[in-house]
């Protein structure tokens, strides 16, 4: 199995049974080794209280583009710790991606970058997701 089929396999197997994410409307745009994009579109009824997108909405969308990079290498691998830094507002009806990208994997620990943008490239939000492998092959799982 080459890398790009094994990163694939285990979106495939994650998300079938992700239905944190699929409830919320996110879609898999593409994953590599190593590397997701993610994107979903915002509705009114996840508006904050100043008519913006809540911040937690973002952040769920940023941190699926983090689970999906960190896992496309057959290891079940979550999250050890996350910041994001907010830059501008979403809106509802705005479609935004998340793009994540491995900046470093040793051992059993990574770190992750995941930047939110709109259509024309605008940066929304910057993530930095710590992961941590738990040493069990995510392939080999059975869906539950």
């Amino acid at each position: 199995m080459s890398d790009q089929d094994r990163a694939e396999a285990c979106a495939a197997r994650m998300w079938s049974t992700d239905h944190a994410s699929q409830s919320l409307g996110i879609v898999i745009e593409r994953v590599a080794p190593g590397q997701a994009e993610l994107s979903m579109t915002f509705t009114d009824a996840m508006a904050n209280g100043h008519g913006m997108v809540h911040g937690g909405y973002i952040f769920a969308l940023a941190d699926s583009a983090f689970a999906f990079a960190c896992n496309t290498y057959d290891e079940v691998t979550v999250a050890q710790h996350c910041a994001i830094t907010y830059l501008r507002p979403g809106q509802a009806g705005e479609r935004l991606t998340a793009t994540a990208r491995e900046v470093s994997r040793s051992g059993r620990s990574g770190i992750y970058d995941i930047r939110v943008c709109r259509a024309d490239g605008t940066a929304v939000a910057e993530f930095r997701g710590h992961s941590r492998s738990l040493g069990r092959p995510i392939l080999a799982e059975t869906a539950q």
